[in-house]
């Protein structure tokens, strides 16, 4: 049977840590907090789960402290877990097999993560896989009978062990202001974090949040060593931003220039808001129906299913035509299960 180490990262976390505990804390060998500046009963709490516990300056970075909460554990394994996460009976019971019958040779364990949508941050799903479980030492095999190779990428199980995700707050200020406090120190955000930001943007950004994403974004749509995906999310952020504003000759230049790359439901739900802003229902309702039927969405999965259908029911409700508006209506709600 393996050995787990559980690695975490707190702060002000006294609302959630003990439920979140209370929850996993029989299933590991070790457990180690790591507080990056708590001020309310944080580290009490964790004191009655172990003695543990680690004072980690915050950097602004959560890798930073990740790597070091990682560095102090000593099992086979190490379980990554966010104070607000809570594992229930039949999950902890799927896990203590999981534990029992893990397969040394397994680098990493995925387990779903639920319960996303809840607090409209920058997931398109409700379930979905994430890693969790990882080998703390792995060892690296030689394969293949002829032109033999070192392997590289990590043997990974995809288990059916769910956790629930169950925060007491919206993180979307304090992400948005990370994203924005990286690009103010001059830190050049990689693909995977460019793609992050655009999706909090979208998913969830106030007016004010795409305005000062503008600069940002705006220079991405010019950088030559961007790709075709960052460009296009780049396109959306401006878009967006530029309606927002009221700059319309510059919103256009970013619309069409994504609809020369191929387009996407983002961009065709903000042409749709223009012309229906314009009073244009029949134009608003050809570019909503692309967003549903004819587009796929970049960043944000309601932007081509509820909300262009939602705004198709609107149009055809301002039209007149009330069995259309009831159908797409109908077809909005369906798309909510």
């Amino acid at each position: 049977m393996i050995t787990i180490s559980l690695c975490m990262i707190v702060k002000n976390e006294e609302a959630v840590l003990a439920r979140c505990l209370d929850s996993i804390a029989g299933l590991m060998d070790e457990i180690i907090i790591v507080d990056t500046g708590s001020h309310d009963r944080t580290k009490e709490i964790a004191a009655k789960y172990t003695k543990n516990i680690y004072d980690f300056t915050w950097t602004g970075n959560f890798s930073d402290a990740r790597n070091f909460s990682f560095s102090k554990a000593t099992k086979d394994y190490i379980y990554c877990a966010d104070a607000d996460e809570i594992l229930d009976e039949e999950n902890r019971n799927k896990f203590r097999m999981l534990k029992k019958g893990l397969l040394p040779n397994i680098d990493i364990v995925q387990m779903y993560y639920a319960n996303q949508l809840s607090y409209n941050t920058i997931y398109n799903y409700d379930k979905e896989l994430r890693p969790k479980l990882y080998k703390r030492i792995r060892t690296f095999v030689w394969e293949n009978a002829i032109h033999e190779a070192v392997r590289l990428d990590p043997l990974i199980y995809d288990s059916d062990i769910t956790i629930e995700h169950c925060p007491t707050s919206n993180h979307k200020a304090r992400d948005i202001a990370a994203f924005e406090k990286l690009i103010k120190d001059g830190i050049r955000l990689n693909q995977k974090l460019h793609n992050l930001y655009a999706k909090e943007l979208f998913i969830s950004g106030e007016p004010r949040d795409f305005i000062k994403a503008y600069p940002f974004f705006s220079a991405s749509v010019k950088d030559t060593e961007r790709s075709a995906d960052e460009i296009l999310e780049a396109c959306c952020i401006c878009a967006r931003a530029c309606l927002i504003s009221k700059e319309y000759l510059d919103f256009f230049k970013y619309t069409t220039k994504a609809i020369a790359s191929g387009g996407c439901s983002e961009i065709c739900c903000e042409l749709g808001e223009y012309y229906y802003s314009a009073e244009d229902l029949e134009e608003a309702c050809i570019w909503y129906y692309n967003a549903a039927f004819e587009s796929e969405s970049a960043l944000s999965l309601r932007h081509h299913t509820d909300i262009p259908l939602t705004a198709l029911a609107d149009c055809y409700d301002e039209m007149g035509i009330s069995d259309e508006a009831a159908r797409y209506r109908q077809k909005a709600m369906e798309s909510k299960k």
